[in-house]
């Protein structure tokens, strides 16, 4: 029977043996079985506290015959579980979890008091030294219930020595202060992972864990600053034991990687640390992740460096092998095993004292080991070609190369040929290795040899790099007429080398063609003047009566082939993207970047794990289409030891527009969910333009975006006529309107009793008029500027005459309107329900019109929150969905250029209710909200981000996408108005001469004092409700 894995594992055998155990043996074996569980698990709180109670629970039963022993097994029980045993075993417990600072106060105690009821019925003063000692040695330790323990030492002292009573506590203060010192400074990371462990979601747990646990280790090499401790290794060594033995963590390879990592650098700073050795924590690695070749062979080095036999290195080699599970993620792991173990073999033969013996092993277990391998490979992968990098081989060629075996060794490089001769870094290392064991000023006509077969191969990943090397080696080693020979063959096979990319290019192309997409005018706006953007919404499909006039140009009449190519080639992220596919279900963004970085600049990565768990797919999207056609040559290699898939990105990505203006991601997720998985949604941001309302959806399959064009024209809610079509960026349309066209005049200065009807009359003068737009706040007042839009350009150049005139009694500014104009806000009103109304960006705090056309600006004030922690790809109408359930809105207004929104309600409760309820409310995934007001928000600034790879330093921080939280704003009493007075949020404030303590903690409005305070929760239960309680 296979031993258990794990203190749950473990607790459920020693259970089962322990409920099953009906005389003496049966009930030593289950102590057996505990001992076998503690050497599995040293450091797990719950196998040592079971141990414990089991040896007590021995010891108790078999001192009266209450227990139903027979009286020879109760006789005997006395002899092997006597009252000194079992508290033995309890101190062992306490000594070995005493670090866990969490839970070690569970066994502990437990332990003490044990030990305060024996002293009870047996007291004497060396009983009760010794106890002391056990409550101060305890103190000076820091864990969670420090004040607990501090407490129970109270009251023992108080009982069995209350005469030093105060030097005893006086002491205990002087002693603990370290330890509660480095609890305090480890509480916030306790209550975080207390707070995960009751969300019961194992991700939460793990990633929190993750993150104390580094900062516990940046803790450990940091250098105390003078007068104050250090952090003690043993209590990295303890949470990283915590954190493999009592969470899900234990099964991840790279957390005990990165426990192993922290004990191998900490043995080199100091050899005589008194921690864990590596040695049985690799063990103890390997028996909770069998399937990790990199711990297995972490445990084959550990043991050569401990000098460990050759018999007990080749059963770890043989228990790695035949676990089963080596080959669960592929070959690579399986490979890693046996690059251990051939490293080994090889390094018996050179060591000092090598033995003819160890040859011999090396001779027999290297190409055996190879082969090996490569059986493994073909069970495992019919077509599988051996290990890309061919490091076993690699590493048999060096024993044979130091041997003198060289023509042996030329025989596997050979044999590699057939199989990797498409690599470039195979030639390279063949070259390099036949330069290193020509004779001494010898011709290097072998290594030459080599280079002119690698140069002549038809699918090499790289030539470009081996013809390189080829012209560069003959320069330096060949003579004049091979050289020439050299240069006549570089000159031309990088002539066929430039048609094939040419090819390559053309293909790509070609395929793209074939999806005949249909080629769409995306938005090209940086931004509008109000009446350009306002005329464009009343004829937009998005309007209330859901009209679908909007142009839209479909597709491109009759390009050739040629004209298409070309376009193609200057696309942007649509073609210089490609989908790779069958990668490892771990793999990092990190690896990728490696793996291509000689083939191109890649500027941004999106992972997806397939659904069965088994690989992963990326969009990796580089700088140029040149990078794309170079990291093509990556098509069918290999990613460690998985055959990847390169393939052009295009035809996946769709441009969707005309959507209610309250769509989220879950939105689209939902609307498209019948046409096939989407791989990401890439919003606009709203910073130069709030009127934006499209993004782009890229899908993991050609097949699903073909799919989703389905849906174009398909009404949603009745009102809006979705757009759903291919994306196609070299068909951006030039910019068209009343604005681009020159026929529109924006008009300041103008008097604010002037109508429409007013502006008319003067401007019709200059030509027939085609529209007039005279802003308005809210309240219907005139802003004192508009735009005035003629039929033609020459129109309303003849009305620049009006610039600097006077009209009624101000001087007006006429200009034609331009982009400029824009402002990046968008304000609604109470019914507003489009995504982007008209514009108000200057009167923020203007006068609303309901509840109060008159209310003061400190009515206005107090029914007013901030937002703050917006993306910028978040409009008004979903800020509004979110706000808009706790009270009704009078005004909201949106601003991208601090990453907020400015909310408000028709009374003071209703912001309170928002402003409790919204605090940390999770907008997008790894963004919550925050609340405040006017001032919190304009303090912060435009939101700044890129899926660029930073090159060099940057003085500016990057992005805080999670912001800090804000201090909560308790509803509380408000002596007086004014500026510099916090105002309560939806209470009537106490008069001033009453005001109270009692007030400021969350009393009463009536200042009644023998109420309890209320807490955060109480406070935002009752702004929710509505003060209802």
């Amino acid at each position: 029977m296979a031993e258990p894995v794990g203190e749950d594992g473990w607790l459920a055998l020693v259970d089962e043996a322990s409920r099953n155990a009906s005389d003496l043996e049966q009930r030593v074996r289950v102590v057996e079985l505990y001992k076998g569980a503690i050497h599995a698990e040293p450091w797990s709180n719950k196998l040592w506290l079971a141990y414990c109670e089991w040896v007590w629970s021995l010891y108790t039963d078999c001192q009266t015959a209450d227990a139903g022993w027979p009286e020879e097994e109760q006789l005997l029980g006395q002899e092997l579980f006597s009252l000194e045993t079992a508290l033995d075993v309890w101190q062992q417990g306490a000594r070995a979890t005493q670090y866990r600072l969490n839970d070690s106060h569970e066994l502990w105690n437990r332990w003490i008091s044990i030990e305060l009821e024996h002293l009870s019925k047996y007291p004497g003063q060396a009983g009760i030294q010794r106890v002391r000692t056990l409550f101060l040695d305890r103190l000076q330790i820091p864990h969670a219930t420090w004040d607990e323990t501090s407490q129970i030492l109270s009251t023992f002292i108080t009982k069995y020595d209350e005469a030093a009573w105060e030097s005893t506590m006086v002491q205990t203060t002087q002693l603990g202060k370290n330890a509660k010192d480095l609890y305090s400074r480890r509480e916030e990371h306790e209550t975080q992972l207390l707070q995960a462990a009751e969300t019961g979601d194992p991700k939460i747990q793990k990633a929190i864990m993750k993150d104390y646990l580094e900062w516990e280790v940046l803790q450990s090499r940091k250098k105390p600053k003078k007068g104050t401790p250090g952090s003690p290794l043993i209590l990295c060594v303890a949470l990283y034991e915590r954190a493999l033995t009592s969470t899900g963590l234990g099964s991840d390879p790279s957390t005990w990687e990165d426990y192993i990592v922290f004990l191998a650098t900490t043995y080199a700073e100091n050899p005589t640390a008194q921690i864990p050795s590596i040695l049985s924590v690799v063990q103890r690695a390997t028996k909770h992740c069998p399937w990790s070749g990199a711990l297995w062979a972490r445990y084959i080095l550990s043991a050569e460096s401990e000098n460990l036999p050759f018999s007990e290195i080749e059963n770890i080699k043989h228990s790695a092998t035949s676990a089963g599970v080596l080959d669960r993620d592929g070959m690579n792991e399986v490979v890693e095993v046996y690059i251990a173990w051939c490293g080994y073999l090889r390094r018996r033969t050179v060591i000092e004292g090598a033995t003819d013996e160890d040859i011999d092993i090396a001779d027999v277990g290297l190409p055996s080991a190879l082969e090996s391998v490569q059986d493994w490979g073909q069970r495992l992968f019919h077509d599988y070609k051996g290990d890309p990098l061919f490091r076993i081989e690699r590493i048999l060629i060096q024993y044979l190369t130091q041997k003198g075996s060289i023509r042996e060794a030329r025989g596997y490089w050979r044999k590699l040929a057939e199989t990797h001769a498409d690599s470039h870094q195979f030639w390279q290392q063949y070259y390099l290795w036949e330069m290193t064991v020509r004779a001494p000023n010898a011709p290097p006509s072998l290594a030459t040899e080599v280079l002119d077969k690698a140069v002549h191969r038809k699918g090499l990943d790289w030539p470009e790099k081996v013809l390189e090397i080829y012209l560069r080696h003959c320069t330096i080693y060949e003579d004049a007429q091979m050289l020439l020979k050299a240069k006549d063959t570089v000159h031309k096979l990088t002539k066929g080398v430039s048609k094939r990319r040419q090819k390559e290019a053309a293909d790509a192309a070609a395929a793209y063609a074939q999806q005949k997409p249909q080629i769409i005018v995306e938005d090209t706006t940086v931004g509008e003047s109000p009446s350009t953007a306002k005329r464009k919404r009343e004829s937009a499909s998005e309007n209330i009566e859901g009209s679908a006039s909007k142009k839209i140009k479909n597709e491109i009449e009759g390009p050739d082939a040629e004209i298409l190519r070309q376009q193609y080639l200057k696309r942007d992220r649509e073609n210089t993207t490609v989908v790779v596919s069958n990668l490892p279900p771990d793999v990092s963004q990190t690896k990728i970047r490696q793996w291509f970085k000689e083939y191109g600049h890649i500027n941004n990565i999106i992972l997806k794990i397939e659904a069965d768990k088994l690989s992963t797919t990326a969009l990796v999207e580089f700088r140029s289409n040149e990078d794309v056609q170079s990291a093509f040559i990556r098509d069918g290699k290999y990613f460690g030891d998985r055959q990847i898939r390169v393939e052009a990105g295009t035809g996946l990505t769709l441009y969707v527009t005309n959507y209610p203006p309250t769509a989220d991601e879950n939105y689209m997720h939902d609307l498209f969910k019948d046409c096939g998985e989407i791989f990401s949604i890439r919003w606009p941001s709203l910073k130069y333009n709030t009127t934006r309302r499209f993004c782009y959806i890229s899908f993991r399959t050609a097949d699903a975006a073909a799919a989703a064009t389905k849906l174009d024209g398909k009404m949603l809610e009745g009102r809006y006529k979705l757009v759903a079509l291919y994306s196609n960026p070299v068909a951006k349309k030039d910019r068209e309107g009343a604005t681009a066209e020159g026929r529109e005049v924006h008009v300041t200065g103008l008097d604010f009793s002037l109508t429409e009807d007013d502006l008319r009359d003067v401007f019709s003068k200059y030509g027939d008029i085609e529209k007039i737009n005279l802003l308005k706040k809210i309240n219907g007042a005139s802003k004192g500027a508009g735009f005035v839009t003629f039929e033609k350009k020459e129109q309303a150049t003849e009305a620049l005459a009006l610039d600097k005139t006077k009209l009624k009694a101000r001087i007006v500014t006429v200009e034609l309107a331009s982009t400029k104009n824009f402002k990046a806000t968008a304000t609604t009103g109470s019914k507003a329900s489009s995504a982007s109304p008209a514009l108000d960006g200057d009167s923020v705090m203007s006068a609303s019109p309901a509840p109060d056309s008159h209310a003061t600006s400190l009515e206005i004030s107090r029914r007013t929150i901030t937002l703050m922690n917006i993306p910028d790809t978040v409009n008004d109408s979903r800020v509004r969905a979110i706000a808009e359930p706790y009270g009704s809105i009078v005004k909201l207004v949106l601003r991208p250029d601090h990453q907020g929104a400015i909310v408000e309600y028709a009374d003071a409760a209703c912001a309170g209710r928002a402003s409790m309820g919204l605090q940390n409310y999770g907008i997008v995934p790894g963004r919550r909200l925050r609340t405040g007001d006017l001032k919190d928000l304009f303090h912060q600034k435009k939101e700044i981000k890129t899926d660029r790879i930073q090159a060099g330093s940057s003085k500016k921080a990057p992005a805080q996408f999670i912001q800090p939280v804000a201090p909560i704003r308790r509803p509380g009493p408000g002596p007086r108005s004014g500026l510099g007075i916090k105002r309560g949020l939806g209470y009537a404030g106490k008069p001033a001469a009453s005001t109270s303590a009692s007030g400021t903690n969350g009393g009463d409005s009536n200042g009644t004092e023998n109420k309890q305070p209320k807490s955060n929760a109480d406070f935002k239960a009752l702004f929710i409700s509505g003060g209802q309680q």
